[in-house]
C-alpha cells in the first residue's frame, strides 16, 4: 500500500471547527508540519475534506 506525505500549508484560523478537528486527526499542527500517513479511504476522505489547506504527495514505497 502506498503512503501518503501530508502538510499544513495554511492556518486553520477562520476555518469552521469540524475543519480543525479534522487536520488535528491528521495530525498536523502548525503550519508546515508533515506527516507520513498510509493511503486508506479514511485518510483521503480527511484529505478531502481540507484540501484547500493542505498540499498532498503520494510516496511510492
Amino acid at each position: 500500500m502506498g503512503k501518503l506525505k501530508i502538510t499544513l500549508v495554511k492556518s486553520v484560523i477562520g476555518s469552521t471547527e469540524r475543519q480543525k478537528k479534522t487536520v488535528e486527526s491528521l495530525g498536523l499542527g502548525k503550519i508546515n508540519s508533515s506527516v507520513t500517513q498510509v493511503d486508506t479511504p479514511d485518510i483521503r476522505g480527511k484529505v478531502k475534506k481540507v484540501e484547500h489547506l493542505v498540499s498532498v504527495e503520494e510516496i511510492e514505497a
